[in-house]
């Protein structure tokens, strides 16, 4: 076998636009298309031992043991690598369960599809998958245990954080977009103007101030203090011989902290003689230069958690320890405790393991024990100062038993610091009863503080803390989104987006848009080249800048990488045409279909999809839309139109000259097609079809007639507007087009145009891209002798793969089998092509670039135009 690619989709895809994490991998069976897993002599018992677990698989039987039975009765491999790469995925705690094989049109090679929750779990579990299945047929040991283990660490590596996870966790629930922006955990929720971001528990709008007042104890406890708050007595040092300073001033029992410190790192507590306070203040001064000395207080450790400023949850936080048994030692009963399912590496899962470090060998020192001591039956030994979860301590929920006075002591401590969630460690006999008389003391204030003691604790009522960090974000009535118009399609998508994008800011939004030829920003071209891919998608959806998004959504990036946003208001199909066939396994038209119908898919039920009724492939999408379907047509007794507007539903179609929105049986004429330049006059008709696509597009949206009428007289078809889109240049003695149709059926849309020009010699340049299919290679150059006199045909760029000759061979022998006596010639790599159609035009001749058959045509023509206001020789 051998793995051909890895593809890994993020969003809306073609197996599923709710689905939106899946691994693709392009599989070649090789010679075991000929070998299903019944002709593999052992196979299925080597699985079965393997991986057990299988056994709750279910495929075509559709009950437990369905999958071991097709293995038995014969499937083939890939089918296998499937349930593999899925079953080692949740065997290291990932919950999966989405999956599809599919042969390509190659026999032998199979998209194996699975979900993944981790994209780079997901990738390794494809590769171990086939590993897996290499060792089974070839009955070789394997080490399954191995991958188990190397998944969790990639896990553990590349996930959110628990604290992170759970409000991305909250924000998905309320259906609001998230986009991580880092391998970290710096989050945006949101899309353009409507985005908030957040870091672990920072969001941007903690205060920087608050954050570093937090993180000085020393001025936390003075602001504290000042406002009669009651915190633990003590000094700050800097050095070994400030330690007798402390103990005098704040006297014994003692606990060091470094000042900025966190997670109780470099804590010690309960310190009872000078030896021990000089050994902890050399422990934490390893953090910070500066050390906290405070009077320990007896009692037990509280964590309160104020969000935007009201409390939402309290836990008890219990050290890491173990209960003797008074027959295993310490080192035993860590290991056994160790063994507890809640336990886990890292942030695994709710709890964490202990491991033995130095604050636990100081706190077995004090006892007179060591790892190897049996403690008595019954006995706790802590291992641990501090009580954080990160150190293997556990966790009680007391939410419900916080006494009123202690809920506005929390409450008020987190407007003194300023912060909008905000940590309080509180050491204290308990929370039921007022600070101010049982004697508890505020130990510190945090900010970014850890969820997972609420989220998940060993004891009590889990509490969903993420929510109110939610609520405090985007309160009632605040949007996370901001409008998304996509348009897709094999031709137009590009002049249709830029039309769609000039009505949006002239109804006074701030408008994001992508297009084949660069992302924009209001205009500003913020990166060149091929941007409509789910990258660029996500670079708009990113602008904090953006209101309103317009996006081109071509087939390559659905493929790559499935869409860049989760839902779209409204979706725009152009037309499906013979384009890109024979490549990423799609094939025919209805494949074709079925990218594009990804689009569709991805509008909102309340959104819009906007048809081409005059193209039957996009007429079978528009009828299996989940959303509200308009359609547009050139022709208005299109029986679609016919059909569709008798229920009182909406069209715009092009009729009497017009382009009209049709309502049910009422008309509304927008504007004559002559009075819209980007028509020329009317003349164009695939330009008239951008114009329909683009006006009802904007009509259903909630724009004005009379606002859409002005868009479309102020839209201007030029190298500004409509760069590479029929742009036309005025010489003394003959014009240049330039135009970036590359294939038949955009060759058609300029045949139709050029019948309209009364010229007495009509020179094409054209070229081919090396990745179509050879008849629609040939294609083209019947079309191009259709509506040129003389012919250039020139192949330097775009041979993704071919042969330059192969190509013009093909276009060649399209020229010669449109049996019209036209004169070609082939043009060498030197020769400047638009110079040579220069000096051969005759007066009042038509020069047409197609296909951009020379880098920058455009500029190449705009220097021509220089020299001859210069008076220059071209």
């Amino acid at each position: 076998m051998k793995i051909e690619k890895i593809q890994v989709l993020k969003g809306p895809n073609i197996w599923s636009t709710y689905r939106k994490k899946l691994i693709q991998m392009r599989l070649d069976l090789e010679e075991l298309e000929e070998r299903p897993t019944n002709m593999i002599e052992g196979f299925y018992e080597r699985l079965e031992a393997l991986i057990p677990s299988l056994y709750s698989h279910r495929c075509s039987p559709g009950v437990p043991g369905g999958f071991f039975e097709r293995v038995k009765k014969g499937t083939w491999m890939g089918h296998v690598i499937e349930h593999i790469a899925l079953e080692i995925q949740t065997l290291a705690g990932m919950e999966t369960g989405y999956g599809r094989t599919r042969e390509t049109h190659t026999k032998g090679i199979y998209h194996v599809v699975f979900n993944y929750e981790e994209e780079k779990v997901g990738v390794h579990a494809a590769e171990a998958a086939v590993k897996i299945a290499e060792a089974l047929i070839d009955n070789l040991p394997y080490d399954l245990e191995e991958d188990i283990r190397e998944l969790k660490r990639i896990r553990e590596q590349t996930r959110l954080g628990p604290s992170t996870g759970s409000v991305v966790g909250e924000a998905i629930a309320r259906d609001i977009p998230w986009i991580r922006l880092n391998n970290q955990s710096l989050v945006q929720l949101g899309y353009g103007k409507n985005q908030m971001r957040i870091r672990a528990t920072m969001t941007e709008k903690t205060s920087s101030i608050a954050v570093d007042l937090a993180g000085n104890k020393e001025e936390t406890k003075r602001l504290l203090e000042e406002q009669a708050i009651p915190v633990a007595k003590g000094i700050a040092i800097t050095s070994v011989d400030d330690v007798d300073l402390a103990i005098h001033k704040v006297g014994f029992p003692l606990v060091f902290k470094p000042l900025d410190g966190n997670h109780g790192r470099g804590a010690t507590i309960n310190v009872k003689t000078k030896e021990e306070a000089e050994a902890a203040f050399e422990h934490a001064a390893r953090i910070s230069r500066k050390v906290i000395v405070e009077k320990f207080i007896s009692g037990y450790d509280f964590r309160v958690l104020v969000v935007d400023h009201k409390m939402v949850a309290a836990a008890l936080r219990v050290p890491a320890h173990i209960i003797g048994d008074g027959i295993k030692t310490i080192r035993e009963l860590i290991d056994l405790e160790n063994q507890d399912p809640r336990r886990g590496y890292g942030h695994e899962n709710v709890l964490t393991e202990i491991s033995i470090d130095r604050d636990s060998v100081d706190l077995l020192n004090k006892k007179g024990y060591t790892v190897e001591t049996v403690p008595a039956n019954g006995e706790i030994v802590y291992l641990k100062s501090t009580a954080n979860l990160s150190t293997g301590g556990t966790s009680i929920d007391v939410t419900d038993m916080v006494h009123p006075e202690n809920v506005f002591i929390s409450e008020r401590i987190s407007r003194i610091i300023g912060l909008d969630i905000c940590g309080i460690d509180i050491q204290a006999q308990n929370l039921t009863e007022p600070l101010t008389i049982n004697g508890g003391v505020v130990l510190e204030v945090n900010a970014a503080p850890g969820f997972r003691m609420h989220l998940a604790p060993s004891e009590g009522l889990a509490r969903n803390v993420a929510a109110p960090v939610i609520d405090m974000l985007y309160p009632y009535g605040k949007s996370a989104r901001i409008p998304i118009i996509s348009i897709t399609g094999t031709n137009g998508k590009t002049t249709t987006t830029r039309l769609i994008a000039h009505i949006v800011k002239n109804n006074g939004y701030r408008v994001g848009f992508t297009t084949s030829d660069g992302i924009y920003v209001q205009n500003t071209k913020m990166l060149k080249g091929d941007t409509t891919g789910p990258v660029s998608a996500e670079f708009i959806l990113k602008d904090p800048t953006v209101e309103f998004a317009v996006l081109e959504t071509a087939r390559g990036g659905i493929l790559r990488s499935g869409l860049g946003f989760s839902q779209c208001d409204i979706g725009v199909l152009t037309n499906i045409q013979e384009d890109h066939l024979g490549l990423n396994d799609i094939y025919t038209l209805d494949e074709l279909a079925r990218v594009k119908e990804v689009v569709i898919n991805s509008v909102k039920k309340t959104g819009w999809a906007v048809i081409n009724a005059d193209n039957d492939y996009c007429v079978k999408i528009g009828k299996k839309a989940r959303c509200n379907v308009v359609y547009f047509s050139m022709d208005e007794s299109n029986p679609v139109i016919v059909n569709h507007c008798s229920q009182g539903n909406i069209a715009c179609i092009y009729e009497n000259a017009y382009i009209t929105i049709k309502k049910g049986n009422w008309k509304i004429r927008v504007q004559k097609a002559a009075q819209v330049p980007l028509t020329f006059g009317g003349t164009v008709a695939f330009m008239i079809q951008n114009v329909l696509a683009a006006t009802l597009a904007a009509f259903v949206w909630g724009f004005r007639t009379e606002d859409i009428k002005t868009s479309l007289e102020t839209f201007i078809p030029s190298v500004a507007q409509t760069p590479g889109r029929m742009n036309i240049f005025d010489f003394r003695d003959f014009k240049i087009m330039v135009d970036f149709a590359h294939n038949p059926d955009g060759f058609n849309g300029i045949k139709q145009f050029m019948k309209t020009i009364d010229s007495p010699q009509k020179i094409g340049l054209i070229a081919g891209t090396g990745d179509r299919r050879d008849e629609d290679i040939r294609e083209l150059g019947k079309i191009a002798a259709e509506m040129f006199d003389h012919i250039i045909l020139r192949q330097e760029n775009h041979l993704r793969g071919n042969n330059k000759e192969h190509l013009l061979r093909l276009m060649e022998e399209g020229i010669l089998e449109s049996g019209l006596n036209r004169t070609y010639e082939m043009a060498d790599k030197e020769m400047d092509v638009i110079q040579h159609a220069i000096r051969i035009a005759k007066p009042g001749a038509f020069i047409v670039a197609l296909s951009d058959v020379v880098d920058n045509a455009i500029d190449v023509v705009h220097r021509y135009q220089e020299k001859e206001r210069a008076g220059e020789v071209i």
